[in-house]
């Protein structure tokens, strides 16, 4: 498991009052993990509450039935052994086999599709390779070699590149570009906004020169001759590769011979669009970048639907940002403006307020007279936000104060201060993403969160900001926001209107319906898990004075229920022995109880459950004549009913657990 995978983990164990959803229950509030005495026998649970006075306690070795809940809101606690969370369940998993089915059917079009199978690697494709000026990371390797890959076999490629911004996911479109290019066919870039269509023109121009590949730019900022000259050079193939807007989903542009499209940030598309660009993926190469998490649940399923390459790794010089949180000081803000601006940079002063922001912008411009301070909002024209943009791009502004709305899209490398007046006011996923626009260069950035020193924080706006200031180290947006995150990635690679859906059964158990579902139609479903019932009197748990932190007796738990093999086991008690010391009895009992059922599935046993000192073992394998004389000898009360496959054994008063699993491979031991 990759390190963030396993942060992530830890971050997301689960502490009283947090909200859980049980498979079959539904939502209810977690209290914490309690030892209970049933028939002499003690045992760890967990007690979840529902409605009203409803409470679960939930046997430790039953921990895969529950996850945490994460949906948005504060969710409604279902009521114990109503209906009203089967129809929850339902209405998902109706939503979810809807997009199931339509990615199986997109993926058979496709596998049917006579694709055009890239030539290898040319020359001059190494020459551009070489001369890209940074060294890759290797999740940017792996990426490459992947899409390479697949434009060279005959099926249309269909592969979604994931990283955070500035993780090197143009560079992979470039590389495929050109690749296409050499093949005589032309590419076509598409782009969510008039401003990342010019920064891209930009790039592909710069990395291209030296070579003779055509780049044509296609969006309004061109006059209406100048873009029916280029729709004339794109249809009689003079342009190799054309970058735009939605603009070049239009009718009126043909291509002469289109090998690949790269759509960049297809979430940020229309309805009609994607239906385009859908029509497109069956016929030619699509590579879609997106710096969006894509949530692990949802890659498992949709991997081999739609190819998917992560890029998780930071570029080698990049650093953490500097993260500041405290009461707003003026002071501070300006001395940080004009730290910035000594170093030839510019800074983000982010004031979601559009109403108060001209005032903000002016009160700025006095605190640092000479710097150049221009306002961006959500409430102006898109041209008068295009504008604005090409003037913080082209240098031409110092600071911008602005709205959330810079949360995403541009890549502005002498961007490297950001200022929030009211971080209080912002969710823990914005936080982030903004602290994300910053930090992008070799540069060393700051990050300066203020709330107003009056006021009095929430507990969850504090709990946001100490989160965002313990959690600096690159990557580690996968442990803070990840569910938030997540949530939002979903939405935007499922269709938003499944974020109700999503809210309603928490997201881990959507995500596992989907995975399900697609698995199911894809003839990759595994056989589901035979249940075992297994009751056997042992004081069998994890006292809280052997492991104290009640997130890592969890854990020990959960790496309990994994046990497979006998080797599993010991490896467990050395762990446990070097980690905590010397194991206590209950341990030593939990994990042969965990070995015994291990012995169980792997025989096909279901049930092996003790009643007034007896032990009835079902379905038992069918005994040879051999092992029937062993069976007598070494177990002389035991009773052996072939007809409904069942053994009955006497067990002794102490040990039971150790007995019965040496009772059962001694009986049935290979002749």
């Amino acid at each position: 498991v990759s390190a963030p995978a396993r942060a992530a983990a830890l971050l997301l164990q689960l502490a009283p009052d947090d909200y859980v959803v049980h498979e079959i229950y539904g939502v209810g509030k977690y209290h914490g993990m309690v030892t209970r005495e049933v028939a002499g026998v003690s045992r760890d649970y967990l007690l979840i509450s529902y409605y009203g006075d409803d409470r679960l306690y939930l046997p430790t070795e039953q921990l895969e039935a529950i996850t945490k809940y994460t949906g948005g809101d504060t969710p409604r606690l279902n009521r114990l052994g109503s209906t009203e969370w089967e129809k929850s369940k339902s209405r998902a998993r109706r939503a979810v086999q809807d997009i199931a089915e339509e990615l199986i059917s997109l993926y058979s079009k496709r596998l049917r599709a006579e694709g055009h199978a890239f030539s290898p690697d040319t020359p001059w494709q190494a020459e551009l390779e070489n001369s890209f000026p940074y060294v890759e990371t290797p999740d940017q390797v792996r990426a490459i070699e992947a899409v390479k890959e697949d434009m060279e076999k005959p099926i249309p490629m269909d592969r979604l590149v994931c990283g955070d911004v500035g993780y090197g996911k143009t560079e992979v479109a470039v590389r495929a570009v050109f690749k296409a290019v050499q093949d005589s066919k032309q590419a076509a870039v598409l782009v969510p906004t008039t401003i990342l269509a010019q920064q891209h023109h930009q790039t592909f121009t710069e990395r291209f020169a030296g070579f003779p590949v055509k780049v044509a730019q296609l969006s309004r900022f061109l006059t209406a001759a100048e873009q029916s000259e280029v729709l004339e050079d794109v249809s009689v193939g003079k342009v190799d590769v054309v970058i735009g807007t939605h603009r070049l989903l239009q009718p009126d542009v043909k291509f002469h011979d289109l090998g690949l499209l790269v759509v960049d940030e297809e979430q940020r598309f229309g309805v009609k669009h994607k239906e385009k660009i859908k029509q497109l993926r069956e016929r030619v190469d699509v590579l879609t970048m997106t710096a969006t998490p894509i949530p692990r649940t949802l890659e498992m399923g949709v991997t081999g639907i739609r190819d998917l390459s992560l890029m998780d790794t930071p570029p080698i010089d990049r650093r953490p940002v500097l993260t500041y949180v405290g009461d707003y000081d003026e002071r501070m803000v300006s001395a940080a403006i004009r730290r910035e601006l000594a170093r030839d940079g510019q800074v983000f002063l982010v004031h979601n307020r559009v109403r108060s922001i001209a005032a903000s912008a002016r009160r700025i411009a006095a605190l640092v007279p000479g710097a150049r301070v221009t306002v961006a909002h959500g409430q102006m024209s898109e041209a008068e936000l295009e504008k604005v943009m090409f003037d913080v791009w082209d240098g031409k502004v110092d600071v911008l104060v602005c709205t959330t709305i810079i949360e995403s899209g541009l890549d502005i490398p002498a961007m490297n201060t950001l200022i929030v007046e009211r971080a209080d006011l912002l969710g823990l996923a914005q936080l982030y993403q903004l602290r994300g626009r910053v930090g992008r260069a070799a540069e060393r950035a700051y990050a300066y969160f203020f709330y107003p020193h009056e006021t009095v924080l929430t507990d969850e706006a504090h709990e946001r900001l100490k989160t965002l200031s313990e959690y600096t180290e690159l990557g580690s947006g996968f442990k803070i926001a990840l569910r938030d995150l997540e949530m939002r990635g979903a939405g935007n690679l499922l269709g938003a209107e499944q974020s109700g859906h999503i809210a309603a059964v928490g997201f881990d158990l959507y995500m596992r319906m989907m995975t399900e579902a697609i698995a199911e139609l894809s003839g990759r479903a595994e056989e589901a898990k035979p249940k075992i019932r297994l009751d056997i009197p042992a004081d069998a748990y994890i006292p809280a004075d052997y492991i104290a932190r009640e997130s890592l007796r969890m854990d020990a738990y959960r790496q309990i229920e994994k046990v497979r093999t006998s080797a599993d086991v010991r490896a467990l008690e050395e762990e446990f022995a070097d980690l905590y010391g010397e194991l206590p009895k209950p341990v030593q009992n939990l994990l042969l109880v965990a070995e015994l059922k291990a012995f169980l599935v792997d025989q096909g046993i279901t049930e092996a459950a003790v009643r007034n000192g007896v032990l009835k073992v079902k379905p038992f394998p069918e005994l040879a004549e051999s092992q029937q004389m062993r069976l007598r000898r070494l177990l002389p009360g035991a009773v052996y009913k072939p007809a409904s496959s069942t053994l009955l054994l006497d067990v002794p008063a102490e040990d039971v657990a150790g007995w019965v699993l040496a009772s059962l491979r001694a009986i049935l031991s290979v002749e």
